[in-house]
């Protein structure tokens, strides 16, 4: 039995320039403003989504997603049937092995408030993350967790 593991060539270019990961839909959005965005101002339906956004917690440590500054907005169409809704969020790093999980969590709590038909999440990288955009509440948080902020 010959072991090809070993064939592998794992050489590290360092010079070499960076390219986009292939497993993320790359979305700039230049007109995110406020951030971090709360929702502290919302009422009726919009406040209800925010509230089940809230509950989405970060998958590695017990920190709301709103609370980490993952959300960048919330936008609402109301429609005959009920509101769509649109989440405009983003990810720590774009290689979050989590991304798909969190998705399809963040789209279901935005679609769970009566009176909200569909939702939807953009998934934006610009601007990028960063521990500026953590809350007041989500740096307490990270610390009660453990974690130096």
């Amino acid at each position: 039995m010959s072991d090809d593991r070993h064939d592998v060539d794992v050489s590290f270019d360092s010079d070499a320039e960076q390219t986009p990961c292939a497993y993320t839909r790359y979305v700039e959005r230049g007109d995110v403003e406020g951030l971090p965005a709360t929702g502290e101002e919302a009422v009726g339906i919009e406040r209800a989504v925010w509230d089940a956004l809230y509950a989405v917690e970060d998958p590695e440590m017990p920190v709301s997603i709103v609370d980490l500054g993952l959300i960048y907005g919330v936008e609402l169409e109301e429609g005959d049937d009920g509101a769509h809704v649109r989440v405009i969020m983003t990810l720590t790093y774009t290689g979050c092995p989590a991304r798909k999980m969190l998705s399809d969590e963040v789209r279901e709590a935005a679609a769970s408030p009566d009176g909200v038909e569909s939702a939807e999440l953009e998934l934006v990288w610009s601007p990028s993350w960063s521990l500026d955009m953590v809350t007041e509440q989500g740096k307490a948080d990270l610390r009660e967790f453990g974690l130096s902020v």
